[in-house]
C-alpha cells in the first residue's frame, strides 16, 4: 500500500473516533432534555391542582378540621394525631367514627329533600280540593289545612254529608267524596285517617247511645265509601272523637255546626327537624 493510502486511512480512524467522542459528550443532553420535560409536566400538574374553588376547599378544609378535632364526635383528635405515634392500630376505628357524621349530613339532606317532596304532594292536593269547593260553591262546606300531622281535608256533617243524628250518606255527598276519592288514589303512600266529630248537645237517636257511637259509625261509612271507590283500605282507619276534639265554641249555633265535621288526615310520613308555621 502506498504512503498516500496510509495517511489517508489515518486520517479517516481519526475523524471517526473524534466523531463518536463528540457523540459520548452529547448524550448528557438528552437526558437533560428528558429531566426538563418530566419537570414541566410536573409542574403542570402541581398548577392545575392548586387551582380549585377557593369556597370549596375551604369548607372541606373547615368540615375535615371538625371531623378531626373531636367536637363532632368523641375521638376524632386522636385521628389527627396517630401520625405521630408508632402503634396505629386503632386508626381504620377512629377514622370511620370520623366519616359517620358526614354520612349524618348526606342522611339529613336526602331527609329534607324528600320532606320538601311531600310538602309540595300536599300543596298540590290542597289546591285540586279548594278549585273543587270553590267550583261547586262548597268552600264554606270544605276546607283544607296543612298542619303538622298532615294535610287535613275537614268537611262538614250539616247539609253535606249527613242529616241530624244520622250515619247514613246524603245523596248530595256521592259526587263531593268521589272526586275527594279520586284525589287520594293519586297519591300512594300517606295513610288516611277518617276521625268523625261532634258537638257536645247529647244525642237523642236510640241508635247511637252516645256522641261517641255517632261520630265513630260516621268515620267508618267514608271509609266504606273510599274503599267502593278504589282507595286502598290498607292506607285507611276511622275512628270516633265525639265531642272531644272542638275547632269551635259549642256555645253558638255557628260554632256547634263546625264542630259538626268529618276530617280526612293525610298523615305525614316524612317529618323534618322543624316545621315552622305549623301547629
Amino acid at each position: 500500500m502506498s504512503a498516500g493510502g496510509r495517511r489517508g486511512g489515518r486520517r479517516g480512524r481519526r475523524r471517526r473516533a473524534l466523531h463518536e467522542e463528540s457523540e459520548d459528550d452529547e448524550r448528557w443532553l438528552l437526558t437533560y432534555a428528558d429531566m426538563i420535560t418530566l419537570l414541566m409536566a410536573l409542574f403542570m400538574v402541581l398548577f392545575a391542582m392548586s387551582s380549585v374553588d377557593s369556597a370549596k376547599y375551604e369548607s372541606l378544609q373547615h368540615a375535615l378540621q371538625d371531623a378531626f378535632s373531636g367536637r363532632i364526635m368523641p375521638g376524632g383528635e386522636a385521628v389527627r394525631d396517630m401520625g405521630s405515634t408508632q402503634d396505629a392500630s386503632p386508626a381504620p376505628e377512629v377514622a370511620i367514627s370520623a366519616i359517620q357524621p358526614l354520612e349524618r349530613q348526606l342522611d339529613e339532606i336526602r331527609r329534607r329533600t324528600r320532606a320538601a317532596s311531600e310538602a309540595d304532594d300536599f300543596e298540590r292536593l290542597k289546591r285540586q280540593i279548594d278549585a273543587y269547593a270553590n267550583e261547586h260553591h262548597l268552600s264554606h262546606r270544605i276546607e283544607t289545612i296543612i298542619e303538622r300531622r298532615g294535610l287535613v281535608v275537614r268537611l262538614r256533617t250539616d247539609r253535606v254529608l249527613f242529616a241530624t243524628g244520622s250515619a247514613d250518606l246524603q245523596p248530595a255527598a256521592t259526587p263531593l267524596l268521589a272526586r275527594i276519592a279520586g284525589l287520594l288514589r293519586s297519591d300512594f303512600d300517606h295513610p288516611i285517617l277518617i276521625e268523625g266529630h261532634t258537638d257536645d248537645v247529647p244525642i237523642s237517636e236510640s241508635r247511637f247511645p252516645t256522641n261517641w257511637e255517632l261520630s265513630g259509625s260516621r268515620a267508618a261509612t267514608v271509609v266504606r265509601f273510599l274503599v267502593d271507590h278504589d282507595v286502598p283500605a290498607k292506607r285507611l282507619a276511622a275512628t270516633g272523637y265525639g265531642e272531644e276534639h272542638p275547632i269551635d265554641t259549642n256555645a253558638t249555633a255557628t260554632g256547634r255546626a263546625r264542630n259538626r265535621r268529618v276530617e280526612l288526615v293525610l298523615s305525614r310520613i316524612r317529618t323534618e327537624s322543624t316545621t315552622e308555621g305549623m301547629p
